[in-house]
């Protein structure tokens, strides 16, 4: 598909720092690492970056890209807290897990593409030069933002489009920790046009922790599980009021209801969605089946609250399943005082000298997990759409994975013949220090 990425199987580490092989991509998410060779399509490992303690352990565990253990009620330590690195020395222990038990490599022979959020502060960045630098002893180092890796993936996969001639895209991140709205222009993020929403993943899981724990069983320290139900059953809705009401009725009017059933630690230790089939029923659902149904509302309204079974290990969801992503769209509801989604995006374009604002408008590209919702650009083009001029046109456009996008255009940059040229070395560290280095990325 991609000129640029080699085959699946890679030679051996050699000597040499400039061989393109050496270079490890390392996407370092709040929510997950994903890392892996350059020039590989597909990163070799994604594991999530914590530390986690189930009710069976007395110390701290290194997750596995496949745990099978049971984690309800687990513990989670994590080195990353609102997108920012704050504890150096978790973060070792886990890198350190990643590059010897998992990547099997060498850092002094090796180079390092490493992601890191926007606007970090002069304190963290110095931090992670020292992690790479001093605690590993990589032999170079080159610093990129997300906004300009998946603009480049981007703009590889389609060489004649729009978003590659005018080498211009507006890049919606919605991340673990927030949610950036990020013009880019000639592969360089406009930092002055980013906007930023404080509402990412963790929020949403924390949300939905709340409405179940309030209506039916506490799940406040169900992380692992609570992040599983919002995957599985969690999708945005397109009118919301209509929504609601619905979500108000019994039996087979109901076209929200699904029940998820609890690990009991013995006959599966994986919690999971007791009818897959009920839980997709939305999809189906159109506006007759909404009219046929509305002469039942009166009786529903009135509807007495279900009383919770605590003999079973299971839960029902309804509205909460697009309530929770509604917070991306409206965090002023929920008592945020933050703008929605949409207004972000105009408020990111509006910053930009007016000849990019139909490009970037027509270039927008949705990556992060939190966009793997169902329906999330429909509702966003519908919610973008009355806020933009009439002579604009609004293109959206969702990553083919989201959670990989960024690691492939870093993949994409670290087997371009340029890469070893814009990187950092361990010998230009040692003599300028972090903050006469950090100056190359950014030039």
């Amino acid at each position: 598909m991609h000129d640029n990425y080699k085959s699946h199987t890679n030679p051996p580490p050699t000597e040499s720092s400039n061989d393109m092989s050496n270079v490890i991509v390392l996407d370092n998410g709040g929510g997950l690492i994903k890392a892996g060779n350059g020039g590989e399509r597909d990163p070799s490992t994604i594991i999530p970056n914590c530390l986690y303690r189930p009710l069976s352990s007395k110390k701290f565990l290194h997750p596995t890209p496949t745990t099978e253990e049971d984690l309800t009620s687990a513990a989670v330590r994590r080195p990353i807290d609102r997108g920012y690195l704050i504890n150096q020395d978790l973060q070792r222990d886990i890198w350190n897990h990643l590059f010897s038990n998992l990547l099997h490599i060498n850092p002094s022979n090796s180079s390092l593409l490493l992601t890191e959020p926007l606007f970090s502060p002069p304190s963290i960045e110095r931090a992670t030069d020292e992690l790479v630098f001093e605690d590993f002893g990589f032999n170079s180092l080159f610093i990129a933002d997300s906004p300009k890796l998946v603009h480049l993936y981007e703009a590889s996969r389609r060489p004649y489009g729009l978003l590659s001639k005018a080498q211009c895209s507006l890049v919606v991140d919605c991340g673990f920790s927030f949610t950036h709205a990020a013009p880019v222009f000639q592969n360089f993020t406009l930092n002055y046009g980013v906007k930023r929403i404080d509402l990412g993943g963790k929020a949403l899981t924390n949300f939905l922790k709340e409405l179940v724990s309030y209506r039916s069983v506490s799940v406040t320290d169900e992380s692992f599980i609570m992040d599983d139900v919002k995957e599985k059953l969690c999708f945005v809705s397109l009118d919301v009021a209509r929504d609601l009401k619905i979500a108000r009725r019994r039996g087979n009017d109901n076209f929200f209801r699904c029940t998820y059933v609890l690990p009991d630690g013995v006959t599966h230790t994986k919690g999971f969605v007791k009818d897959p089939d009920e839980a997709k029923k939305y999809l189906t659902m159109d506006d007759e089946a909404y009219l046929e149904t509305r002469k039942d509302t009166n009786r529903a309204e009135i509807m007495d609250r279900k009383k919770v079974d605590l003999t079973k290990n299971e839960f029902d969801l309804t509205n909460e399943r697009f309530l929770v992503p509604e917070m991306i769209f409206h965090p002023a509801d929920l008592g945020m005082n933050q703008a929605g989604l949409a207004e972000c995006i105009v408020r990111a374009v509006n910053s930009c000298h007016p000849l990019l604002h139909p490009l970037l408008y027509q270039s927008i590209i949705l990556t992060g997990g939190s966009t793997l919702f169902p329906r999330f650009a429909e509702r966003l083009e519908m919610e973008l759409r009355p806020l933009v001029p009439d002579v604009y046109q609004v293109k959206i456009a969702t990553q083919e994975d989201p959670l990989l996008g960024v690691w492939r255009g870093g993949s994409l940059l670290a087997s371009s013949p340029d890469f070893q040229a814009m990187c950092v070395t361990k010998a230009e560290y040692e003599e300028l220090g972090s903050a006469r280095c950090r100056r190359r990325f950014f030039h």
